[in-house]
């Protein structure tokens, strides 16, 4: 069975697929803000504001605090790799604010951290505009071909990389994107790297050594989420405003999705989709064995079996769940059984 989870400012929510999809709340007041899941063990993680780091072993019906993880951690990132998807088998991967990456390849029973982070030289000019004297990790990407190959975003700053699982790191290159939000890596192309970033949409085909930024087609810059086809690389969609004061709150909310195939212009994908108006921006989670793309935002969560061409609002029986306030993050879980 399929179960989505979104993080919201308020709780974590477990979506379960029926008709209507139901759904568990779980987290209340713990201030989720990331998810990650480990398809190979059907293990789930929610990174909270300083409530520690969350694990589901039952497809998101209950969760237990992972030992080992500091309350004073603000967790603002996590990811999860697995054999099978290229990384080292039950690593988990933990980013916090101030910009910090810890690492626990025993499914979080300790913990250790990659210094040498901190010590890149673009490091010195990391900076969050809205509260300059900080900076975070925002996404963790583990390569899905090449294990203990790991890409790290820092708001805002950089896009560095790990090739041995963090114990060292190679700093941003020149001409890539300076404030990425999300990046995907794709099994079906070593190498390619996409990050959907503030100063807009970005590709790496040599994992991260040289950039092409490409916008044609893009009225909305500021780039929140991506998704890319299981089936395809080559087609990739992505959530959009024109900055971010027009991208995280219902009031004043403008956000637009988009999609390329083939490597050509953005075109606007908005059939079956809330207007932009009021609507919070998209984040997204992908069944790599369905072919599916979902989106969930402030009005509802919606389903595109055509990556992202067409979407359907899904039938939630939403009761006091629905995350009117926005969506922080998206995961696709299979239960298991």
């Amino acid at each position: 069975m399929t179960v989505l989870l979104l993080a919201s400012e308020r709780s974590l929510l477990a979506l379960r697929e029926g008709s209507p999809w139901t759904v568990d709340v779980h987290l209340e007041g713990l201030a989720p803000r990331c998810l990650a899941v480990d398809r190979a063990h059907a293990q789930a993680y929610c990174g909270t504001q300083q409530h520690g780091l969350w694990r589901s072993d039952n497809g998101g019906r209950s969760w237990q605090a992972v030992p080992g993880v500091r309350d004073d951690w603000d967790i603002t990132a996590v990811a999860a790799g697995a054999a099978g998807s290229g990384q080292v088998d039950g690593a988990v991967y933990v980013g916090t604010e101030p910009s910090a990456i810890f690492r626990s390849v025993g499914e979080g029973q300790t913990w250790s951290e990659s210094v040498g982070l901190g010590r890149l030289r673009s490091a010195a000019t990391w900076s969050f505009p809205p509260r300059p004297e900080t900076h975070h990790v925002r996404w963790i990407e583990p390569d899905a071909s090449v294990p203990d190959r790991v890409f790290v975003a820092i708001e805002a700053g950089a896009l560095v990389r790990t090739l041995d699982g963090g114990r060292t790191w190679e700093d941003r290159t020149e001409g890539g994107p300076y404030d990425t939000h999300t990046a995907a890596t794709h099994p079906l192309a070593r190498d390619r790297l996409y990050s959907a970033a503030g100063d807009g949409y970005f590709e790496s085909l040599d994992a991260g050594e040289t950039w092409r930024r490409r916008v044609e087609g893009l009225r909305h810059r500021y780039l929140v989420g991506i998704a890319v086809d299981p089936r395809d690389p080559e087609t990739v969609v992505v959530s959009a405003a024109a900055g971010p004061f027009v991208a995280y709150r219902p009031a004043g909310a403008e956000t637009f999705v988009y999609r390329s195939a083939r490597g050509r212009a953005w075109t606007l994908s908005s059939e079956g989709l809330p207007p932009p108006g009021g609507t919070t921006v998209s984040r997204f989670a992908v069944d790599a064995d369905g072919g599916i793309i979902y989106a969930a935002n402030n009005r509802g969560v919606y389903r595109s079996p055509d990556a992202g061409a067409k979407w359907a609002a899904l039938d939630v029986a939403w009761e006091s769940g629905q995350p009117s306030s926005g969506v922080l993050a998206a995961a696709l879980l299979r239960e298991p059984g």
